[in-house]
């Protein structure tokens, strides 16, 4: 039972009732729940009185990043990297703003009403290097949780997955077409990908040509229904395998394909609080069924005479062709290369060794002993330390310790500064919790801040350095990708897709590349200097403020989703004004004083960014509070 899994389905797509049926009937039997796309509601992280758990053991991280912080992501068995859906490959998601109610909009640190898209590809993934180094930072945020990667049944899925099994996956999950909720796009459902039986078969032989098969576990979904399609999927080298729609089905789905419409009459795949109490599924019915599918598995093992799944892994001489197919469509096709055995030593077909992922040298563990008593007590540590670029995402695991020990509100501000000089390598203070403090002196590589959950990151020129900072890029790209809260200030530029999906983090730079504030859902930014093209290209939420001399901000803008307006509230003046100032108390800037010394001047410069989407739900709360007060002002 350990080796059956649920299927991705977020919390968001289906009604938390049946979200977490799935949790503690999976848990019960030993299997695992996979959270999905969209974050986890902490209140899920505490066992019920009776025993029994909500939390899901695979905690997923998709190119959203939606609820992904260090509570979460230390509160997993399995962290998996959702490279793409079987049903919709390489299309990204979108949940519409009308099921983006509060307790949504909470647990994804978004506003409620406001559609939240999920852009085709991670920003932080372009190569084989690129997803080594985020399961490096998933290894450095939980050490104890194995990494799992998910990709999709389709032709050269081999190739990438012998890459993938080179940047230290641990598990590799191949998903077929035939899986997903009833919101995906039909055209993608019939057009795009192809069954798993097809990709499975060519990861499991270039795994095993390559010498790459015995490190890495592999995982299959996609519509798996049966003890049949346990075994076959072992036959063609699965050791695990992953039951979505069928739970669903037990809980009481009816495959109406009305997920992306909120109308579910069954409570399942809705958010309305009418539909939910349609809701009849109870862990007892997954139990029973997976139960089932596990006695099923051992009759087939029976007649095939093993013992052990183990010994069913890549052993597809046990499989044949049937010859006898006369439907015109299956007539005279050869499975001869699906069936295929690659040559190699038997222990080779499966995983027998782990991945060695080299966490061991990282810079937080030398530090752990002197930072103990302020994770433990509260105590003020504050430490001096150099760094050069080949330590890697410094600080996550210290903001580990902290969410496992503090959960969620980590500790009080400034508890732990940590003071660097030299060049930080990739994910500086990636994950870092709230009560940690990280000034740098020198400069950071890419993905600096990334998943921020509550930290403060400063970023500034060695003293005495010869250059204007302000003309200068001190940070690589994809900050604070999906950054939930903390700050951020770059006494410099950034690169590219500068606060790509920021959730609610704080941050002030004197320039940015291109493609800054892409998918932005929440948050300030104050940008004091130029910035490329395509800015708040799918931003949704939060604003920004650019400082436009030039006066053409708003060539670089994709203005399909964004307002530009100026700075004329006094509440907008506060804000901003209050963010420089705040960004030269923490670096010194010169670009900061100059713009506050001559600030009346200054202000009419910048231009304010305000999503459309984000506009208009303002309004519809500020109705709705309005309307609550002067129901409460009756009452009373």
């Amino acid at each position: 039972m350990k080796r059956f899994v649920t299927g991705a389905m977020s919390f968001g797509s289906i009604s938390r009732e049946a979200h977490e049926t799935l949790a503690v009937a999976m848990n019960r039997i030993g299997g695992k729940s996979n959270s999905g796309e969209g974050g986890e509601d902490a209140s899920r992280y505490r066992p019920l009185p009776n025993g029994d758990s909500r939390c899901s053991a695979i905690k997923q991280i998709a190119s959203g990043r939606f609820g992904v912080t260090a509570e979460y992501l230390v509160n997993a068995k399995e962290l998996q990297i959702k490279i793409a859906q079987g049903a919709k490959p390489g299309e990204g998601g979108q949940l519409p703003g009308h099921k983006v109610n509060a307790e949504i909009a909470r647990v994804r640190h978004s506003t409620p009403g406001v559609t939240l898209i999920s852009p085709p590809p991670h920003h932080d993934i372009y190569s084989i290097e690129d997803i080594a180094q985020l399961i490096y930072d998933l290894h450095c945020a939980n050490r104890e949780a194995r990494v799992s990667v998910k990709l999709v049944s389709e032709t050269g899925v081999g190739t990438v997955a012998a890459g993938v099994a080179k940047a230290k996956a641990d598990m590799i999950l191949i998903s077929g077409y035939d899986g997903g909720t009833g919101a995906s796009p039909l055209s993608s459902i019939k057009h795009a990908g192809v069954s798993w039986e097809l990709g499975l078969s060519e990861v499991q032989q270039t795994l095993v040509l390559n010498n790459l098969r015995s490190r890495v576990r592999l995982q299959v979904d996609g519509q798996l229904k049966t003890g049949r399609d346990v075994v076959i999927g072992a036959l063609l080298g699965a050791e695990e395998f992953g039951f979505a729609t069928a739970p669903l089905v037990v809980c009481g789905c009816l495959m109406m394909r009305e997920c992306h419409l909120n109308t579910c009459p069954v409570g399942v795949a809705t958010q309305d609080p009418r539909l939910r109490k349609c809701f009849r599924g109870k862990p007892e019915h997954v139990v029973n069924f997976m139960r089932f599918v596990a006695e099923e598995v051992r009759e087939y093992m029976a007649l095939l005479g093993v013992r052990r799944l183990d010994d069913l892994v890549g052993r597809t001489d046990l499989l044949q062709m049937n010859e006898a197919v006369d439907f015109w469509k299956a007539r005279g096709i050869d499975l001869s290369r699906v069936l295929y055995q690659a040559p190699g030593p038997e222990q080779d077909r499966r995983c027998t060794q782990k991945q060695e992922h080299g966490v061991e040298d990282a810079l937080d563990l030398e530090i752990m002993d002197r930072i103990r008593p302020a994770i433990e007590k509260a105590e003020r540590v504050d430490l001096t330390l150099p760094i050069r670029n080949s330590r890697r995402t410094v600080g996550a695991m210290i903001s580990s310790e902290i969410a496992r020990c503090r959960g969620g509100q980590g500790l009080p501000d400034d508890t732990i500064t940590l003071r660097f000089s030299g060049s930080a390598g990739q994910s500086f203070g990636a994950f870092c919790s709230r009560g940690m403090t990280l000034i740098l002196e020198g400069e950071a590589n890419d993905y600096a801040g990334k998943g921020l959950s509550g930290a403060k990151i400063i970023i500034r020129p060695p003293a005495g350095s010869a250059f204007p900072p302000s003309e200068s890029v001190i940070a690589g790209n994809v900050l604070l990708y999906g950054a939930t809260s903390g700050e951020l200030y770059l006494n410099g530029r950034a690169g590219e897709r500068f606060c790509i999906r920021n959730s609610g983090a704080i941050a002030v730079a004197e320039g940015a590349g291109d493609h800054g504030c892409e998918y932005m859902t929440g948050g300030r930014v104050v940008i004091l200097g130029p910035v490329g093209v395509n800015f708040g290209a799918g931003m949704s939420g939060g604003i920004a403020y650019v400082y436009d001399e030039t006066g053409t901000f708003d060539e670089n803008c994709n203005l399909d989703m964004i307002d530009l307006e100026s700075v004329s509230s006094a509440e907008d003046e506060q804000e901003l004004r209050g963010m420089i100032q705040k960004h030269f108390d923490c670096t010194g800037s010169s670009r900061a004083a100059e713009i506050l010394r001559n600030w009346d001047s200054a202000r009419a410069l910048f231009v304010k960014v305000f999503p459309m989407e984000y506009k208009k739900a303002l309004g519809r709360l500020s109705r709705e509070d309005a309307e609550t007060e002067r129901a409460e002002v009756v009452n009373d």
